[in-house]
């Protein structure tokens, strides 16, 4: 039997702030099933979620269906302009709207984010792995927030039509930081949440738990999309980890569910984004992988080093070598050695020399950790024998 109640059945607000809409639909269906009713909204919410989708493409504060449902107070500051988290709000009702849109069930639900919710709608396949990843990024590339908001129109749509959920709190919040300085830690969580490996699935039987290898390892230059594949992770070169959406469907680092729902940027994260990008520039233009076990930045160096030494001007640019090579080991953390790496990777590149990316994504996660405060130096000693043995043998 379908509730004709004029007023929504909520959570008591004593002590709490009062819910947003999307929250309260949630609860109000929560509500008829705990009461052995039949699961539905109220009439309260109905015509309220007309409303919301009357207000699609319009103006914020402009629907005045809408205001009935906005939280976020308006203040009589005698300015024009409206704030900021208010006109996110209105964008965030309409996609709600547009989402719940005879779903059977809420579509808000708390822990979803962006990124997790196209993992689940690429694993529902609704739509192909290359689909979903042209959408993602299409909305994470948006300049403003109108556009962005565009594209998640057609999102929230698809996510719908597979059953996928959203969390529109947090919605609420991403939008609202999308014009400002934490638009990059948004970018970064939807990234690492949809590049989560998530449960392993039983069928995958040995292979369950274990952590996927590295792109560098598995890179196959002889694929047809190695050129866009490498033009891809090159695009991230001085970019800030994790925000740069055609690197995503390469990032395999692991890291806690918390992290990853917050955007974090830690040193795993960091380190492969370095790896990745030199990867992509030392690889390009060679048919061979340019990842080799065992060749550290000191033997490649060397390599070099040896090839110079047969030329005509052999021993300056032997030299030379070395002295850059000997600046490369006084890096006084990992950014700069990042930076000299960079350097380093076209003269390999040219050279045909190859490099162990595992062990430089190694040492860039690790050369200025504070746990591990003996690291440096170990590479510096290794490394400085091997750019011997290398250069002499």
């Amino acid at each position: 039997m379908k509730t004709t109640t004029s007023t929504p059945s909520v959570r008591p607000t004593e002590g709490w702030a009062r819910l947003f809409f999307w929250e309260e639909a949630a609860w109000d269906w929560q509500s008829a099933r705990a009461e052995g009713r039949r699961p539905e909204y109220s009439e309260y919410i109905a015509r309220n979620l007309r409303a919301l989708r009357g207000g699609v493409g319009r103006e914020a504060g402009t629907v005045p269906s809408m205001r009935s449902v906005h939280r976020i107070p308006l203040q009589d500051d005698g300015s024009d302009r409206l704030p900021d988290r208010y006109v996110a709000e209105h964008h965030t009702l309409t996609l709600f709207g547009l989402h719940q849109h005879a779903a059977s069930e809420p579509v808000h639900q708390p822990g979803v984010g962006l990124g997790a919710a196209c993992l689940l709608l690429r694993r529902s396949e609704a739509l192909t792995q290359a689909a979903v990843e042209r959408r993602l990024t299409a909305a994470a590339t948006a300049q403003d927030l109108n556009e962005l908001v565009q594209h998640l129109q057609r999102l929230v749509s698809l996510l719908r039509r597979a059953g996928v959920s959203l969390d529109y709190t947090r919605l609420l919040r991403e939008l609202t930081a999308w014009d400002g300085p934490d638009r990059n830690r948004v970018l970064r969580s939807w990234g690492l949440q949809y590049t989560d490996p998530g449960t392993p699935e039983p069928e995958d039987g040995e292979d369950a738990g274990k952590e996927r290898a590295p792109y560098w390892v598995t890179f196959d230059p002889g694929s047809p999309d190695a050129g866009a594949q490498l033009a891809a992770l090159r695009s991230g070169t001085g970019r800030e980890p994790g925000t740069v959406p055609a690197m995503w469907p390469f990032h395999r680092t692991r890291m806690a569910s918390e992290w990853r729902d917050k955007g974090s940027l830690t040193r795993d994260l960091t380190a492969e984004h370095t790896a990745l990008t030199l990867f992509a520039r030392h690889q390009q233009t060679h048919d061979r992988l340019m990842h080799i076990t065992g060749n550290s930045p000191g033997t490649a160096a060397g390599l070099l080093a040896r090839k110079a030494a047969q030329g005509s001007e052999g021993k300056a640019v032997t030299a030379a070598l070395e002295r850059r090579f000997g600046v490369l080991l006084t890096s006084g953390d990992a950014d700069e050695l990042a930076m000299h790496l960079r350097s380093f990777v076209p003269l390999l590149n040219q050279a045909g020399v190859a490099l162990d990316y595992d062990l430089c994504r190694t040492a860039l996660r690790t050369w200025d950790d504070p746990r591990r405060p003996d690291a440096a130096t170990g590479f510096r000693q290794r490394w400085d024998r091997d750019f011997h043995l290398a250069a002499s043998s």
